[in-house]
């Protein structure tokens, strides 16, 4: 049966919609991608200068602890005559690095016969600008069975001691990571081993400095109209979370991470951060075997894409009906 002009007119404008429906779809799917990978990788390349810098900041802090320490261990190594010289030698820089807590040198047994088995002067931050003194060795704190101390004992080399929390009952208690150093008298004998404390509530707030500092960065935020949520965090080298900004405490499990803060490298992980997905930059730190990682929702990420994709939606609909409205005129 032939068709009618207007069967056949109706006909046309479905199959010219249908026609135009699928170039838009094509258009729409390769420029979701396009979009998608170009975004993918603008975020990438900014964590990761996110990361890198983080991870700068935090090495130049250890390096400067470093460096402060190893003068304040020097006065100490020039004074071992007496108590009271190693004393004034640890308080002789009576300003301290702010980044450190204190300084000690904890001695081998009876190494000053009168100070019996257990000498280890403490001099510490009390406030902002004032320190004090504190005799901190005794039974109840036998270092010499520490771990920071058989190691400097042994190795006869200085390195950064595994995390650790101190208690006391006192102001100091904390957790803590030290700088250690041993100290050897003229005849080559072990005299006592010197460290620096740096706490981890204080690494913790300097993290949540440095991503405020981050978030306002012009450069690294140039061209991102919405940041996602992002955070900072260091990580210790079997995966625990050592240090990250108040209320940001990341856990993760063997399974999750595999051996890559054990070996120090760099990478991603993909995980589920208190049910919200997010991805997990991380390199390690140089001097310590410490990794900082910058936490990032995903949501954040896909945020910008959503909205253009809602604006290229409306946009093919309203030109559809433009289309519609011109053939069915004709």
């Amino acid at each position: 049966m032939k068709q009618t002009p207007k069967a056949t007119s109706k006909k046309l404008t479905r199959n010219i919609l249908l026609t135009v429906l699928a170039v838009i779809i094509v258009i729409f799917s390769l420029s979701f991608w396009v979009c998608y990978q170009a975004l993918k990788a603008e975020y990438h390349a900014r964590y990761v200068g996110m990361m890198n810098i983080a991870s700068e900041k935090i090495a130049k802090t250890i390096r400067g602890v470093e460096m402060n320490a190893k003068n304040e261990f020097d006065e100490v190594e020039k004074h071992l005559d007496t108590p009271e010289s190693v004393i004034a030698a640890l308080e002789s820089k009576s300003d301290l690095n702010p980044e450190v807590r204190g300084y000690f040198a904890a001695f081998e047994p009876y190494y000053f016969q009168q100070e019996g088995r257990w000498f280890e002067p403490y001099v510490h931050h009390v406030d902002t600008c004032a320190y004090e003194l504190r005799m901190v060795g005794s039974a109840r704190h036998n270092y010499h069975k520490s771990e920071w101390y058989i190691r400097a004992k042994q190795s006869k080399e200085s390195f950064w001691a595994d995390p650790y929390y101190y208690y006391d009952g006192t102001s100091i208690s904390g957790h803590y990571t030290t700088y250690v150093k041993p100290i050897f008298d003229k005849t080559g004998r072990l005299a006592c081993v010197c460290g620096a404390d740096m706490t981890f509530e204080w690494l913790g707030k300097e993290l949540q400095r440095i991503d405020e500092e981050i978030k306002h960065n012009d450069l690294l935020n140039r061209y991102i109209y919405d940041p996602a949520d992002c955070y900072t965090v260091v990580i210790n080298n079997d995966g625990s979370c050592i240090a990250y900004p108040e209320g940001k405490l990341l856990t993760m499990t063997k399974e999750q991470i595999g051996d890559a803060f054990q070996q120090q490298r760099s990478g991603t992980i993909e995980l589920n951060i208190n049910g919200v997905a997010s991805t997990i930059y991380y390199t390690p730190i140089e001097h310590v075997k410490w990794s900082v990682a910058v936490v990032v929702a995903k949501q954040g990420v896909l945020r910008p894409l959503v909205i253009l994709s809602l604006v290229f939606l409306i946009a093919a609909v309203l030109g559809m009906l433009v289309i519609w409205q011109i053939l069915r005129r004709n």
